[in-house]
Formats: structure tokens, sequence, C-alpha cells
């Protein structure tokens, strides 16, 4: 009559709150559908059926109000960061930042008065994907940089001291 104890405890799984929340937010990125440039079209590439970012958890979303990372992906002039920042500002709390690109990390070979350079100077940036323009697969790497940083992170607070903390 044992039998029915010992399926019960062979399948119950003990575990933290923490680990639970930080499991989950790592393997359901949701970034959102936002491409400035040219490096925006690596990016859908990235999500399309050949490279199939959908397997990592990665479901880009159509509005910052629906999702927790976001990519910026090409040039950034003066006049749009703003634009950026806000858009930024509407995501959800976690929330994370991929600078894809040499133009959203360093302002590219655009080193003039009307393009910022870096993303870092009005967002902070969690993960670098660099190159002009960047592989699909290295966005794919950039996402799992990023779940790597996740799971480092403590999972119930998402903030930006929690973040500079962990690098």
């Amino acid at each position: 009559m044992g039998g029915v104890n010992d399926t019960i405890r062979d399948s119950v799984l003990f575990t933290t709150a923490d680990s639970i929340i930080g499991w989950s937010r790592r393997s359901a990125l949701w970034p959102e559908t936002f491409g400035i440039a040219c490096c925006a079209i690596e990016m859908i590439s990235a999500g399309c059926a050949r490279y199939d970012l959908d397997r990592f958890g990665v479901v880009f979303r159509p509005s910052p109000r629906q999702s927790d990372v976001m990519i910026i992906a090409g040039t950034i002039t003066r006049k749009f960061a703003p634009v950026v920042r806000r858009l930024y500002d509407q995501m959800p709390e976690p929330r994370w930042v991929i600078a894809m690109g040499t133009c959203a990390i360093s302002g590219g070979v655009y080193n003039t008065y009307a393009v910022v350079q870096g993303a870092e100077t009005f967002v902070p940036v969690d993960v670098h994907v660099p190159g002009c323009p960047p592989r699909p697969e290295a966005l794919m790497h950039g996402f799992l940089m990023l779940q790597e940083k996740i799971k480092r992170s403590r999972a119930l607070t998402g903030t930006a001291l929690d973040r500079a903390a962990v690098s």
C-alpha cells in the first residue's frame, strides 16, 4: 500500500518563491516591437521562423505597457531620444534594455551633433550587441546573456539598484 505515498513523494518539488519568479521572468521575455534604423531588419529576422526566438520564450509585444525588454536597434537622434525615454518610462518594472548595433552603443559612424553617442546617455543598458548590423544570432546571444543576468539578480526586485549591484 506504500505505492501511492512513494509516487507523491517522488513527484513533489520543493523550491523558493524567488527561484520560481526568477525562472518565469527569464523564461518569458517580451521585447517591445520597436526599431529605429537598419538594425531593426535583423531584429525582425531574429523573430522569424528561421531563428525562432519563441523557443527562448521571447515574444515581441506591440506596446511598451506589455513588454519588459526594450531593444534599441539603430541610430538615435537627439530629437528622438526623449521619445525613446518616454517609451522606456511606460514599461512596467522590472525592465531591461538591449542596445543593438554600433549606432545604439556608441553612435557608430555618425559622430555628429544630431546623433546621440550611445543609448546609455539616457536609458540604463543591460546588454550590448555589437555589429553593424549585428546578425540575428548575435541578438539571440544577447537574449541568452540577459537571461543569465536575470538569473544572477534577485528575483523579487527588479529595480535599477539591484541591476547595478549585479553588474
